[in-house]
């Protein structure tokens, strides 16, 4: 019983060292630590308004919450994580940047009024960006939408986008069907995309992007990737967890 108590308390004290290195939220909510250690520990973590996170204080639609992360004034970005602290779910999306700026814009499901941050890695160190949205709320714990129409696996996986393409960069924006059910809805599974890649035609990798059940029912995603020829095309290949496919392409 000894021996027991001794390797809680070391465990203990593990953790609130660690706890105790971490810089004071802005923001003040009570759950910073534990998204660090959830999301981001192995590094240490700064707030840094370099990290924007753009949206509306006040999320009318809480299953349709808008939001751009833009981490572009940073360099050699390796990875955006991004989470709201107060959701049942908290992880949104893991973003790798491969070969593209480091921002993103999407839409996610909001439970209740909560802190949305983006953490960007960058040598060994996450610099964070913070922003409250308030809301009524209640946007994971809601059937979707399309489920209310019968032929709506019909339409699983089609994808609607376009690019533009400038001197240096191209965006694209596109549109997936899918449900994207959180499992938070009696008698409905979890079920939604979890990862999409983007290259060119020598099979060179643009970025990576795993999602996680809080992104919106038809995720509509928006990226720009570096270098790509006006005259080439971009390929999407992507999966959920259920092993459906999908694939699209973006030509100028």
């Amino acid at each position: 019983m000894k021996r027991i108590l001794i390797v809680l308390c070391t465990l203990t004290f593990c953790t609130l060292s660690v706890a105790d290195d971490l810089p004071s939220d802005p923001l003040g909510s009570v759950q910073w630590n534990d998204m660090y250690n959830a999301f981001l520990k192995g590094h240490p973590a700064v707030f840094d308004k370099r990290v924007k996170v753009l949206a509306a204080g006040y999320a009318e639609d809480p299953m349709n919450v808008p939001v751009t992360v833009d981490a572009s004034e940073l360099e050699n970005v390796e990875q955006l994580v991004i989470f709201a602290d107060f959701n049942p779910i908290p992880l949104i999306a893991k973003y790798y940047p491969t070969d593209a700026k480091p921002s993103l814009s999407f839409r996610f499901k909001i439970q209740q009024a909560s802190p949305v941050r983006a953490a960007a890695l960058v040598d060994g160190v996450w610099h964070v960006g913070s922003l409250w949205i308030n809301t009524a709320g209640g946007g994971c714990t809601v059937a979707s939408v399309g489920r209310m129409v019968g032929d709506w696996s019909d339409y699983l996986g089609d994808t609607y986008g376009k690019r533009w393409s400038g001197k240096k960069t191209s965006r694209v924006r596109l549109l997936i069907h899918h449900p994207m059910d959180t499992g938070l809805v009696e008698g409905i599974p979890e079920f939604y995309i979890q990862d999409l890649e983007f290259f060119d035609e020598a099979d060179h990798e643009l970025a990576r992007i795993e999602l996680f059940e809080p992104i919106n029912e038809n995720p509509t995603l928006g990226f720009e990737f570096n270098n790509t020829e006006a005259s080439s095309v971009i390929f999407m290949m992507g999966a959920d967890n259920n092993g459906n496919e999908f694939e699209a392409r973006f030509a100028q």
